[in-house]
């Protein structure tokens, strides 16, 4: 197999549940590797493959876990370096080593030999995992029961559908906006002293009416701001963590330090120490002098915190983009803070859409105050371990702000101006968001608008977002007879 092969992990695990070799084991060290015990498979989400395996190297015997990756470097690029669960790998499997490296190491810094198996699988598995390969391919295809009969109804009718499961999944979006914006409003009245994470609200709540004026002070919008970004920036594997720290460290905590003379160094220290992204003492990276400067800033004003923390095994890595990481998502996130806290980025976004000229100049204008030039420590890293040879242009570029407009800005903005009872700023931006082009790609969405045969039209946002409504709540649930597309083609 060639450096560029990539094997699903998944035919990797049976590779190693069966133990299909042509030749013996050995490490990329060439030391001798025997498997006394594979190991049960592990399917717990995000921690090593094989749990309690017992392998022998040059004569010692070793119990604990078995990582499996396609190539060497995912053990850094999904994190499992910083991830105590790693901490028990006694064998690091890969089936290419691009990097030629012949170890890796835990969080606490053991260093774990690596075996490399791209040689030595068997012929008769190779044949076979082409075969599932092809198979699962042709099975993700054919889930969509439609796909050779839904010509039968027009391009319009379809694109009409679409139109209509859009604007339904943008609707959504806004009350669930607007239901915590009330929650945000009730908490600050009762004037909470835990964090707003923990908090469980009365019923009395429930029963409140709200009117526009309650919502008049600029920091409740603020928060709301800041959470959707954050629920943004944490993308499915992450999204959750992300919101829970934009709730534990809250605007109001990080106001009391908005003068300090490098505010942003500050919030990333913070957001960093309460994420639990700080590697432990005694780690080869733990006295870095990025790290050590986080602990000091961080040790002169912790015990102010009353919040929740966090550690890093609540953190996905694992099949993550390295762009995507939390890492550089924190480091964004501390820049987007110090812009919405000291230069007004709510009420800039806000007075965009009162005051701008036309649709293009008022999206580009937003688009430039979300994205984020990577600087400082994280402009060169992407895991905590070791630098990367090339500088990370952005910790938030145009691709990830385009999403952020449409699922954060003109929702959020829709809701403000509704409010308000600002009627026709309100349908200007649900305009926008229906004639939206975005330039960030979807594969599930592309592949939905080449099933329905409908080309490029996947790239106006409401019907992307109409698209991965029809996937989820139709097409995979196979609700084809609710379906307006198969209830034409079916009936």
């Amino acid at each position: 197999m060639s450096k560029s092969t990539k094997i699903p992990e998944k035919f990797i695990y049976e590779i190693w549940k069966n133990q299909n070799f042509d030749k013996k084991l050995c490490t990329v060290d060439g030391k001798e590797l025997e498997i006394l015990d594979r190991g049960e498979e592990n399917v717990e989400f995000g921690g090593p493959d094989f749990k309690n395996a017992r392998i022998k190297i040059d004569g010692l015997t070793y119990v604990g876990d078995i990582e499996i990756d396609g190539f060497h470097s995912d053990w850094r690029n999904h994190g499992h370096n910083i991830n105590k669960r790693f901490c028990s790998v006694i064998l690091h499997v890969i089936v290419n080593n691009e990097s030629d490296q012949h170890f890796v190491y835990t969080k606490e810094g053991r260093k774990v030999e690596t075996v490399c198996i791209a040689s030595i699988i068997s012929q008769s598995m190779r044949e076979s995992i082409q075969k599932a390969i092809v198979s699962e391919r042709d099975k993700r295809i054919s889930r969509f029961v439609c796909e050779d009969l839904n010509h039968m109804i027009t391009e319009k009718e379809k694109l009409d559908f679409l139109f209509d499961l859009g604007l339904h999944r943008f609707r959504k979006k806004i009350e669930k906006m607007f239901s915590r914006l009330k929650e945000i409003k009730y908490i600050s009245e009762l004037k909470a002293n835990e964090p707003v994470i923990n908090f469980e609200l009365p019923q009395d709540f429930y029963k409140k009416e709200f009117a526009a004026n309650d919502f008049e002070n600029k920091e409740l919008w603020e928060q709301l701001f800041y959470e959707l970004i954050f629920d943004a920036l944490g993308y499915s594997k992450n999204q959750n963590i992300m919101t829970s720290i934009s709730r534990s460290v809250t605007l109001n905590y990080l106001r009391e330090y908005r003068k300090e003379e490098k505010f942003v160094d500050l919030a990333e220290a913070i957001l960093f120490s309460v994420a639990g992204l700080i590697p432990n003492p005694n780690t080869p990276y733990s006295d870095n002098d990025y790290f050590k400067g986080i602990k000091e800033k961080w040790g002169a004003i912790k015990n102010n915190y009353y919040g929740a923390t966090f550690d890093s095994t609540n953190w996905h890595f694992m099949k993550t983009r390295p762009q995507n990481f939390p890492t550089l998502r924190l480091s964004g996130g501390a820049r987007l803070i110090n812009r919405i806290i000291n230069e007004n980025l709510v009420e800039k976004i806000i007075n965009t859409f009162l005051y701008g000229k036309n649709e293009k100049s008022v999206l580009n204008s937003v688009k430039s105050m979300l994205i984020v030039k990577g600087d400082g420590f994280w402009s060169k890293h992407f895991s905590i371990e070791r630098p990367e040879e090339a500088t990370i242009k952005y910790f938030i570029g145009a691709s990830r702000a385009d999403e952020m407009i449409v699922n954060v800005v003109l929702p959020f903005v829709l809701l403000y101006f509704e409010t308000f009872n600002k009627k026709e700023l309100a349908e200007k931006t649900l305009k926008y968001y229906s004639s939206f082009i975005q330039i960030s790609e979807n594969s599930l969405v592309k592949e939905m608008s080449e099933l329905l045969h409908l080309n490029d039209s996947w790239k106006r946002s409401i019907l992307y977002q109409g698209m991965i409504d029809l996937f989820r709540n139709y097409c995979s649930k196979n609700n084809c007879l609710e379906c307006k597309i198969g209830k034409e083609i079916f009936n």
